[in-house]
């Protein structure tokens, strides 16, 4: 799949697109509808399909304090994006300058005249240009000065709620694993690098891969069973510490995934986590020998839960 910079120009067999265009953070069952719409519409046409998201997200611009709250990276977008069945992902670099575009301007200098798009599909709740002055219907009434033609995907409705980002993060903060997963269509996953930590884990017989959150959601401090993509395509399963490790001094905030029977280096290397299940929440040990006791009785029941044959 293409990856497109708003800031440069669009190669010209990509013009004359579909484009879906929304934040798209999860690419959950929602934003799956929006982004299949126009999918299909493009293929109808035999015209290419680009999925437009934001970088940074809108809130980390207009809030720059705000407390993480990404449920995907880029790159995992963009591998979403592309599995979908999308030609080109095209990042919108939101900073002053989009900020302050108006929804007429979106609409004839962005849409019309930097992508060439012929057609935008939205979801009915997305609104855009300075003061949120565009909306599914400014965009169609606008739109068809510019030759542009647009449509917009009505919420989609699971256990009589709307699917929402929003939704599928208090999911997570409360540890609810299996809702997140059902409404993201897979489990919530971080990926990143693993980094060196202060290897208490493996004088254990409990390796563990450390990973930084960065600007991933925090779901609920605690342990998790989970499974992990390794370098080289491996698929495994474990259990995971994701908090600030209060038995050991001082407290610092990772996500220690081990993993079942494993054996290996994967220092500096990138690995994805998946989270299956909440086990339990955090808690503080009197001993190490407790900790270890009570690190046994975790992998055991992970193992229980993610069973023989799960597919990561």
């Amino acid at each position: 799949m293409i990856r497109l910079d708003s800031r440069q120009p669009v190669p010209q067999a990509l013009r004359g697109g579909i484009v879906a265009l929304g934040n798209f953070d999860g690419f959950h069952l929602g934003h799956q509808a929006v982004v299949g719409e126009a999918i299909r519409w493009a293929k109808a046409e035999g015209r290419p399909a680009i999925v437009a998201t934001f970088d940074p997200h809108p809130v980390r611009y207009f809030t720059p304090d705000a407390a993480p709250f990404r449920l995907t990276t880029l790159d995992q977008r963009q591998e979403l994006f592309a599995a979908a069945g999308a030609d080109a992902m095209l990042v919108i670099h939101f900073g002053t300058e989009v900020a302050g575009m108006t929804a007429e301007s979106w609409i004839s200098d962005g849409l019309s005249g930097h992508l060439g798009v012929v057609g935008v599909v939205t979801g009915e709740d997305f609104t855009f240009g300075k003061g949120r002055g565009g909306n599914p219907q400014v965009l169609q009434d606008l739109g068809a000065r510019h030759g542009i033609r647009a449509r917009a995907v009505g919420p989609v409705d699971e256990a009589g709620e709307v699917v929402s980002s929003s939704r599928i993060r208090d999911a997570l903060k409360a540890g609810d694993c299996e809702e997140a997963t059902r409404l993201l269509t897979r489990p919530f996953a971080v990926r990143g690098l693993v980094q060196h930590g202060d290897k208490v884990g493996r004088t254990i017989d409990f390796p563990t891969a450390n990973l930084d959150m960065g600007m991933y959601l925090r779901p609920r401090y605690g342990i998790y069973a989970i499974s992990a993509h390794l370098p080289g395509g491996r698929k495994v399963k474990g259990a995971a510490n994701l908090g600030i490790r209060p038995t050991f001094d001082p407290p610092k905030e990772l996500l220690e995934p081990h993993f079942f029977d494993f054996a290996g280096d994967l220092y500096g290397q990138e690995i994805e986590v998946l989270f299956h299940h909440f086990l339990r929440p955090e808690a503080k040990f009197d001993s190490l020998d407790a900790l270890v006791q009570q690190m046994k009785r975790d992998c055991e029941q992970a193992r229980g839960l993610l069973g023989d044959d799960l597919v990561t």
